[in-house]
């Protein structure tokens, strides 16, 4: 399946200039996104790296024809499958019209995704945007390249057929650095959050085995008995003792200091209030 994109912006600079700009191939990088580089082998061959969307791509192309002012076709021979045209058209004395037909194939995942949402086509669009500031923003070229490439061919714009010897190669098609790290921070982030998750569920699980324990856990047994004594009373020489239990010290009925115990002195029985 391939993509057709078609995209154009008026430049208001005269038709020579701007065509003059655009054979400076190996300045592409500084106006077109993702262009990274560009090496002309010859005065047909040309060496592209890009990177689209995260991917990066290779390939070489052959200019199929090139008219002075007028047009510049291409398709590729080795690597990313793509093909196309730009052409010229005068506006005036001082503008031209850059119109520009690309005709590519998307590989793999990430440039399938990339299609869908139109990446090229913006991207494109973009790149006109920034050749139209770059070329304005100077008045002149950098360069000239004024030669003629089968300028009799008449071959219309090529598309991905013209480019057959390069469908199938990936093109070196590889993820870059950035969307390498991306990646592995995003899963990082998943396993750190299983992770975390995992933990959560297991001290859940811990609480609710300590509420069942807790639950159903038989009652404490009751303090050890221990002897305590109290103060008896002032008027009374004698004292017992009482039992200290889990509740406290409860001094029994009949000790002194109690009131309703007996104290005996000198044989007579006497009941006293006294103190706890």
């Amino acid at each position: 399946m391939t993509t057709k994109v078609e995209k154009s912006v008026q430049v208001n600079v005269p038709i020579s200039t701007v065509y003059n700009q655009w054979t400076q191939f190996e300045d592409f990088p500084q106006f077109m996104g993702g262009v990274q580089q560009v090496t002309q082998l010859d005065d047909q061959r040309l060496h592209w790296v890009a990177e689209i969307a995260g991917v990066k791509r290779e390939w070489d192309a052959t200019i199929l024809e090139q008219v002075p002012d007028q047009k510049i076709a291409w398709a590729a021979t080795e690597g990313a499958t793509n093909a196309g045209a730009v052409y010229f058209t005068p506006v005036g004395a001082d503008a031209t019209s850059v119109r520009l037909s690309l005709e590519y194939e998307p590989e793999g995942l990430v440039e399938t995704v990339g299609d869908k949402l139109n990446i090229v086509e913006k991207r494109a669009q973009a790149d006109l945007e920034k050749f139209k500031e770059f070329i304005e923003s100077s008045g002149y070229a950098t360069g000239a390249w004024r030669g003629a490439v089968n300028e009799s061919a008449l071959v219309g714009t090529p598309g991905v057929e013209s480019a057959q010897s390069s469908r199938g190669d990936s093109g070196k098609a590889g993820l870059s650095a950035k969307t390498v790290a991306a990646a592995a921070a995003t899963a990082a982030v998943g396993i750190a959050a299983a992770t975390a998750l995992k933990g959560k569920s297991e001290e859940d699980s811990d609480d609710q085995d300590t509420t069942d324990i807790s639950e159903t856990a038989a009652p404490s047994a009751p303090l050890a008995e221990s002897q305590v004594t109290y103060t008896p009373d002032v008027t009374t020489d004698t004292y017992t003792t009482g039992t200290e239990g889990a509740l406290g010290a409860v001094p029994p009925l009949a000790a002194p200091g109690y009131e309703g115990s007996t104290v005996t002195e000198g044989g007579d029985q006497t009941t006293d209030r006294g103190t706890i």
